[in-house]
């Protein structure tokens, strides 16, 4: 029987242990944390809880446009409807351990072992477990990622925080200065706001989240604005420092942003340090993230690696995905390659921002031929039914066959609408067979079967 030891319990390293399992290998698991990893109990799960309370909030606040009026608060405003914080953060957290104790049931109802303790490479077919040694055939190294704390802005875990200790704060913050721009950041700025926080926003570039699709980023900068956050462009933080009763971040122009509190996302740094990986000749790259190759191999054999430690875009689904095929190909299954075209993502801002497949920037730049719709979500019949105004659809497709490339959804749950095309794009299916496929109407999913039928060619040349 193989032996297959993981380190790390996030998405990469329990889906890992549940496929090897299911094909019958003996499978230990060492985590330190709990089941879930640092995914299930400190960011994704804790940050979409809190953000699925926001939406819930902000669409009390919008439901005047929709003719729905609150009394005890002006217009646009709902009377007596607050975030209790306290009653908030700790449904977070109990939410969380209850999704690590759900995976924790799943691995021993599969026959996992679970080791609770800090784990580390002696050698490539030995792991240190604490104070346990176990040896294995194949290893697995799932061991996540820490976010990053800049020099001059040391989180302390009252006035300026990582993400990992914003729920354990007693009451909202009066003024939250979110310093980076990204994903987490555009996310954590939007809840809040949305909760009642007065928001800061500092982006070290000319948009917020730059590394996504830009029609999308400019919607949800228009949304933010609109509910009153302060969006500051182009504003490098130099350093954050604790006031009497709060903070001020400095930047490297020399202005100044004081609040109450400020939230730290200045992106991750792998757990790769002091666990043994290069001295078992586990070979590291830029930033110390484990490199690896299609299959989630390392560069020592019988060593493989999964997850936000390889850099290999930091999403649970690509670090779940890493760790299936790990195992299938360490037990000499059928595998497909990782194919990064074929990920989907999703932003849980309000709206939601989803994509997968290509980018509009590598058409624009002559790096993918592909024609392009973009339908604006404020067109779709349901959208205008429940007062959506904000987003669209867009699609790529090749310009002769029709084949779809890729898309973009900003719209509510965008993460679920994202499916459609994503499934597209995996079984490279045409915009013919989309715009032929019935949509419920009316539905927010109309707009992509409409958004295929403006991308179909005749098939007969004008005029014929």
């Amino acid at each position: 029987m193989t032996r297959i030891v993981i380190i790390g319990g996030g998405p990469g390293g329990y889906e890992a242990a549940l496929v090897a399992a299911q094909l019958g290998a003996r499978v230990t698991v060492v985590e330190q944390d709990g089941p879930g990893g640092a995914c299930v109990l400190t960011d994704c799960v804790p940050s979409k809880t809190l953000i699925a309370t926001s939406v819930r909030k902000q669409a009390l606040l919008d439901a005047s446009m929709l003719g729905v009026h609150y009394t005890g608060g002006p217009d646009g405003d709902v009377g007596g409807v607050i975030a209790d914080m306290p009653l908030v953060n700790r449904r977070v957290k109990e939410l969380a351990r209850a999704q690590s104790a759900d995976i924790a049931a799943r691995l021993a109802a599969e026959g996992v072992e679970v080791v609770t303790a800090p784990g580390r490479l002696v050698d490539p077919q030995v792991v240190r477990a604490g104070d346990r040694t176990i040896r294995a055939d194949v290893v697995i190294v799932a061991t996540g990622a820490t976010p990053r704390i800049l020099p001059g802005a040391e989180p302390d875990g009252e006035r300026i925080l990582t993400w990992r200790e914003l729920y354990d704060l007693e009451e909202l913050p009066e003024h939250l200065i979110v310093v980076g721009s990204g994903v987490t950041g555009a996310e954590f700025a939007g809840a809040y706001r949305s909760l009642g926080s007065e928001v800061t926003l500092v982006s070290s570039r000319d948009r917020m989240m730059p590394n996504e699709d830009a029609d999308a980023a400019e919607v949800l900068e228009e949304v933010y604005r609109r509910r009153g956050m302060n969006v500051m462009g182009r504003s490098r933080a130099e350093s954050v420092k604790r006031t009497a009763d709060g903070v001020v971040v400095t930047l490297e122009d020399g202005r100044t942003a004081e609040g109450t509190h400020c939230l730290m996302t200045v992106g991750m740094v792998p757990n790769t340090a002091g666990i043994g990986l290069e001295e078992a000749g586990v070979t590291l790259g830029p930033g110390g993230f484990v490199q690896v190759d299609k299959v989630s191999r390392t560069s020592a054999p019988g060593v493989y690696a999964a997850g936000d430690c390889t850099g290999v875009l930091m999403l649970a689904s690509v670090a779940a995905m890493q760790g299936r095929i790990a195992v299938w190909h360490a037990l000499g299954e059928a595998v497909q390659p990782l194919r990064l075209a074929t990920v989907a993502s999703a932003i849980f801002t309000d709206p939601e921002i989803a994509a997968v497949g290509v980018a509009e920037k590598a058409v624009r730049a002559g790096e993918i031929e592909a024609n392009i719709v973009k339908l604006p979500l404020a067109t779709n019949a349901r959208a205008k039914m429940q007062g959506f105004n904000d987003g669209f659809v867009k699609l790529f497709c090749r310009p002769h066959t029709g084949i779809i490339l890729g898309g973009v959804v900003v719209a509510p749950r965008a993460s679920e609408l994202i499916l459609a095309v994503s499934v597209a794009v995996q079984q490279r299916l045409t915009v013919d067979q989309i715009a032929h496929t019935f949509a419920v109407y009316p539905s927010l999913s109309g707009s992509v079967t409409e958004a295929a039928r403006r991308l179909m060619q005749p098939t007969t040349p004008s005029g014929i």
